[in-house]
């Protein structure tokens, strides 16, 4: 197989439309291919040896290059190639933003036994993001979690996550998180300061968010993506219980990695749909 490829969005979704161009070091097209629904890209004419240059258009997406050495064995492996959306850098307008639910995720990864992962989501929240017009490290965002709404697709391990052992949203039902800071990390990458209130306990937890981009909606309104991650640790906030397995293995992880996929829409509330 001569090239091989992968493209993807950002937030990790294919491009099954992008069109793959290979040039050799004089500018000559020496091999073009389409990506299929998958967002791959196979094809099985081997190249000949040297550097080419490989270039990746999408309708809707900036283009993206990179260089490919083929090896003796004619074969070019370009791996995951990441396009942004056209003008993706360009940031939210200012002004208040409502993150949408129901097109929003707040998950949760936790190892289990040493071996797998366990995922849940929250399906109770609401956000709000204010974008500042002067100076986008003043922008701020909060947000509430009813803690109670913990869904890992299995009932009795939900009820015992809203127990005493674990969230307590007995006497804890709110999970908030207030923004403190906003620090650039990349072009369209951002680090969030904030402070995070869990299981009574106030910690600071920075936010890796990616801006993904922003475009129209079918109701007339205007909707920006971002996808945020970061890790916690359970004893952090008082939540220390675990049972071990053979050889010291914990049942339970005791470090959670959040997934954020956010949808939010301009303004102080959310279209009626």
């Amino acid at each position: 197989m001569g090239l091989t490829a992968k493209i993807r969005t950002r937030d990790g979704w294919a491009v099954s439309h992008a069109v793959v161009t290979v040039t050799d070091m004089t500018g000559a097209q020496v091999l073009r291919a389409e990506a299929d629904v998958e967002g791959a890209v196979r094809d099985v004419n081997p190249l000949a040896p040297g550097p080419y240059t490989v270039i990746v258009t999408a309708v809707g997406y900036a283009p993206a290059a990179a260089t490919a050495i083929v090896t003796a064995s004619g074969r070019a492996e370009v791996g995951t190639v990441t396009l942004a959306r056209q003008g993706g850098t360009e940031l939210p307008p200012p002004g208040p933003w409502t993150v949408d639910p129901a097109h929003s995720t707040v998950g949760a990864v936790a190892q289990h036994l040493g071996i797998s992962s366990v995922r849940g989501r929250f399906t109770d929240f609401a956000a709000a993001v204010e974008i500042a017009p002067d100076d986008i490290a003043k922008s701020r965002v909060e947000a509430v979690i009813r803690a109670a709404s913990i869904d890992t697709g299995n009932g009795m391990r939900d009820d015992h996550l809203r127990s005493a052992d674990f969230l307590d949203v007995a006497r804890f039902p709110e999970i908030t998180y207030r923004s403190t800071g906003l620090a650039p990390a990349g072009s369209d990458r951002w680090t969030v300061s904030g402070e995070l209130t869990l299981h009574g306990v106030v910690r600071p937890v920075a936010l890796d968010l990616a801006y993904l981009g922003t475009g129209a909606d079918p109701w007339g309104g205007t909707r920006a993506a971002f996808r945020a991650t970061t890790e916690l640790h359970r004893e952090d906030f008082a939540m220390n219980y675990n049972q071990v397995v053979q050889a010291g293995i914990a049942a339970i992880g005791t470090t959670l990695k959040i997934e954020l996929d956010v949808q939010a829409v301009q303004g102080e509330s959310l279209p009626q749909e």
